[in-house]
């Protein structure tokens, strides 16, 4: 989800014919953002999870560029973005993604994050509701007692040494403007682990729908996601004239935290019918 260290890179090239994506860097807040932009259709930006990229998030961006303008942006010192003299935290990257916004004349979009994405999906709809129509989150809890134990108890053991002369060393040195400069990043990024996460009363007060998407092997616990979707208002029962919520919760079979991005059909399947808005017709209900 967010607050977790990525440590399997999904790299598989896009099946979908697609036009070719157009990459480009924009100015925001003392660094160059990295994005790429594919598609054509109603607008969604796509947030990677910790220690990622755009590449990394695999064959979902093609698959949602077939009926949509798709904004995938790598967050600071993530990919071919800048790393900066400033520590990475959720608020601050939702800032970043608000600038970049604007500065791409782009009022108003969806919005799917994975992991790290969706909270900083999750902070962009708080901090600046009026540019999220819809948040997609996978693998998102809002506060610490949403993960799982073992992830809890890893936290106060991270450092850079552990991530040195790895994958995701080597994937992150591949792309990045200051390739001598990751164990600066990821002393930032093990510092991001340990920031406040209490996020309940910003659950409560979110405008826009959310789905909510997590494995049932995930980081977060499945206990979690119920009390999460219960806060936006579902887990009622949806006949007998109770009318479903705007949120939604999808719960992946077999999957585990570094597997919901590879889930890409089933993903696909439940974002493309969410950010439509279209629902399952029950027997007591109007096909809507």
């Amino acid at each position: 989800m967010l607050r977790i260290v990525i440590l399997l890179f999904v790299t598989t090239s896009a099946a979908y014919a697609q036009t070719e994506p157009t990459g480009a860097y924009a100015e925001a807040n003392g660094m160059r953002m990295y994005y790429e932009v594919s598609g054509e259709g109603e607008p969604v930006i796509v947030l990677h999870g910790a220690y990622m990229n755009i590449p990394a998030m695999g064959e979902i961006i093609p698959m949602l560029a077939q009926s949509r303008r798709v904004y995938a942006i790598e967050l600071q010192g993530h990919g071919r973005s800048d790393d900066i003299d400033r520590p990475i935290t959720y608020p601050a990257l939702a800032d970043d993604v608000a600038l970049l916004m604007d500065r791409l004349d782009l009022p108003r979009a969806d919005v799917f994050g994975y992991s790290m994405g969706a909270a900083v999906g999750f902070h962009l709809a708080v901090r600046h509701p009026d540019k999220v129509d819809q948040l997609v989150a996978a693998s998102l809890a809002f506060e610490l007692e949403g993960m799982q134990p073992e992830f809890v108890a890893m936290v106060p053991s991270m450092s850079p040494e552990m991530f040195e002369g790895t994958p995701i060393e080597a994937d992150w040195r591949a792309l990045a403007p200051n390739p001598d400069g990751f164990r600066d990043f990821a002393e930032r990024m093990i510092a991001l682990e340990h920031e406040p996460m209490d996020w309940r009363a910003d659950v409560e007060r979110l405008e826009a729908p959310v789905l909510l998407i997590a494995g049932d092997a995930d980081v977060t616990t499945l206990e979690h996601q119920v009390e999460f979707f219960r806060l936006l208002g579902g887990g009622r029962m949806g006949d007998l004239g109770n009318p479903l919520p705007g949120s939604r919760l999808a719960i992946l079979p077999a999957t585990s935290h570094t597997a919901v991005i590879g889930q890409h059909g089933l993903l696909y399947r439940v974002i493309d019918q969410f950010l439509r808005e279209e629902t399952p017709r029950g027997m007591f209900q109007e096909a809507q």
